[in-house]
């Protein structure tokens, strides 16, 4: 579509230097976070997830974060999925989240593993009921002849969990991605943007490099 050539924005936002900036990528991310759900709402906690699979083609989809703190950052899926397929065979992740409204952006990398089974049932007991039981109704990413079939299966599960508690399924639960690399970028005017890469030091997993990047 030729009006796609002239769609641009200027950008203008605070702008990033090394020098305040926090000695871990973890302080920084929680006030963007933060200030992020004030500005973007229930969709802030959205982000890009990027897998390869064993031909190390790459796959991008959206899903929700449900956590983060000094190990990683959190999110819950089906095992059985694509997705999960595919951190099965390369525990590796690319993480991006990207907030228009105070133009800025959050790139992850790391490495990923499954959270301890005890936190993923704490978690699956916190969704709403309905949510449990789509668990148990979706076979993620197999193919359905249509929607009814979803909704008979919902049906289904229902009855089998009348009047008790949904259990978590053996196949769903949370992964955390431990990040080696965190880039913050700040949009600026004249596509002079400010981006801030952390990386941790071979030498500790707790401390990391930064450095200030060209846009």
């Amino acid at each position: 579509m030729s009006e796609l050539e002239g769609m641009r924005r200027d950008y203008e936002g605070e702008p990033l230097t090394l020098d305040r900036m926090p000695s871990d990528p973890f302080t920084l991310f929680d006030s963007w976070l933060e200030r992020a759900i004030e500005h973007e709402g229930l969709d802030a906690n959205a982000m890009t997830l990027a897998t390869v699979d064993s031909e190390g083609d790459p796959h991008a989809r959206i899903v929700l974060l449900k956590g983060v703190d000094s190990e990683g950052m959190r999110f819950y899926t089906n095992y059985q999925s694509h997705k999960g397929n595919e951190l099965a065979q390369v525990p590796k992740a690319a993480l991006v989240f990207w907030w228009p409204g105070l133009q800025r952006q959050v790139r992850v990398e790391g490495r990923v593993e499954r959270v301890p089974e005890k936190q993923s049932d704490d978690y699956f007991a916190s969704r709403p009921r309905k949510s449990q039981l789509a668990t148990w109704v979706s076979q993620q990413s197999v193919e359905i002849p249509g929607r009814n079939w979803l909704e008979e299966r919902l049906s289904r599960f229902e009855q089998v969990y009348v009047d008790q508690p949904v259990e978590r399924p053996p196949h769903w639960g949370g992964y955390r991605v431990m990040p080696y690399a965190v880039e913050f970028w700040q949009g600026q005017r004249s596509r002079l943007h400010d981006r801030i890469r952390y990386t941790r030091r071979e030498s500790s997993a707790d401390e990391w490099y930064r450095v200030q990047l060209a846009p």
